[in-house]
């Protein structure tokens, strides 16, 4: 398959991308790593009339730590996101996602915004981005926005944010070492079939505060009300096996071509089980 026509604007400035963007719209599409846009280009599932691409604009590349959260320009790499000392150090439940993500050729040139703008509902780093209770800071000639991870994703390859404006950083929240993800998947670098994410803080051998998503067989990630059940409570399997089980009724798959509807679901509770019991181990460690 060839891609449809387009045409293709090579920037050197944001002000030059959000100007192109205010004049196109909807028609505009902005380019970094393109491992997902291409793909799509080529199966004719996206027909933008410009493409662009935002690579040599300058200052979208960094890693920093600011007010308890890790920010990461739109443009970092995948590869450099895993790479990173501070993501390392401060972002545990990113850290351990990131092999997951694609193949390692794919994640040396797929970047960390475009992965979250690209809202696939598969995806890892959206469902982490939500897990940490993250944001997207966003801008346009109109000006700049911080859009929180829950109002972010509305569903497949939707997002709230409009025509005219830019994903040009992200926002990871530093929760501890209380975190894990799970994933289960038919071959690694395949899409997930069902994905859970998991963060606890444990004060006095008691859960203080839980946050757990879950992501695959939804249309977007999703955040499991049920880990409320945790708070204030010394977590127990009888414990997990609850909040797994309201997770996997929460949950409302499709029969596709991999698994059917109840093997989703069931791999939904499973892996929120495992996930909620070693977040528990990770922060009491």
């Amino acid at each position: 398959m060839k891609p449809p026509r387009f045409e293709y604007i090579r920037l050197e400035s944001l002000e030059e991308a959000l100007a192109i963007l205010a004049e196109h719209g909807d028609e505009a599409k902005p380019l970094a790593g393109g491992q997902s846009l291409v793909p799509m280009l080529n199966m004719r599932l996206a027909s933008p009339g410009v493409l662009v691409d935002l690579n040599r604009i300058a200052g979208l590349d960094g890693i920093g730590e600011a007010n308890g959260s890790v920010r990461a320009g739109a443009l970092v790499r995948q590869s450099a996101f895993e790479r990173s000392e501070v993501v390392r150090r401060r972002l545990p439940l990113a850290a351990e996602c990131l092999p997951h993500v694609g193949h390692f050729v794919t994640r040396n040139r797929g970047t960390v915004g475009g992965s979250i703008a690209h809202a696939d509902a598969k995806a890892e780093l959206p469902l982490v981005l939500l897990a940490l209770g993250g944001s997207a800071v966003v801008r346009s000639v109109r000006g700049e926005r911080t859009i929180p991870a829950e109002e972010l994703f509305i569903t497949h390859y939707t997002t709230a944010l409009e025509p005219d404006e830019l994903l040009v950083e992200t926002v990871w929240p530093d929760r501890g070492p209380g975190a894990a993800f799970e994933e289960f998947a038919l071959r690694a670098g395949d899409y997930a079939l069902a994905m859970a994410a998991c963060v606890l803080r444990v004060e006095g051998n008691r859960v203080a505060d839980a946050r757990l998503a879950v992501a695959g067989p939804l249309e977007r990630p999703s955040i499991v009300e049920a880990a409320g059940l945790l708070a204030g409570n010394e977590l127990t399997r009888e414990l997990a096996l609850e909040v797994a089980e309201q997770a996997r009724a929460q949950a409302e798959p499709i029969d596709s071509l991999h698994a059917s509807a109840a093997y989703q679901r069931h791999l939904v509770g499973l892996l929120v089980e495992r996930a909620v019991l070693r977040a528990w181990r990770n922060a009491t460690a």
